[in-house]
């Protein structure tokens, strides 16, 4: 009736064998978040670099209604990357020059 219960060894055992486990767990984390880490660095190394220039389209894919700086905080989502040589063809063209990043005093066109 007076059962002793396990020994005060079978309890460490006990939780070593937890606490084992625990580490395992923590070190699968710790591996999974490097993974995850490396991966993300090679695509940022992987992403293509900023273009310089850049033409916004209008609503309809016709129509260009700006060009831009590349790194121009007003750029719309209908926007994509162009040289420098096209950047300026467009400007000499009519396209309105974005009024925020004045592509057109840094490419050096005068009115």
């Amino acid at each position: 009736m007076n059962d002793p219960g396990p020994s005060r060894l079978a309890l460490l055992r006990f939780l070593e064998r937890v606490q084992l486990r625990d580490l395992e767990r923590t070190r699968r984390w710790i591996s999974d978040e490097e993974r995850r880490e490396a991966e993300r660095q090679r695509g940022l190394e992987a992403r293509p670099p900023a273009p310089e220039w850049l033409l916004e389209r209008g609503l309809s894919k016709g129509n260009v209604v700006y060009v831009h700086a590349g790194d121009c905080w007003n750029a719309g989502k209908r926007s994509h990357g162009v040289s420098r040589q096209q950047a300026l063809r467009a400007l000499v063209d009519g396209v309105k020059a974005c009024p925020q990043c004045r592509p057109d005093t840094l490419l050096g066109v005068l009115d």
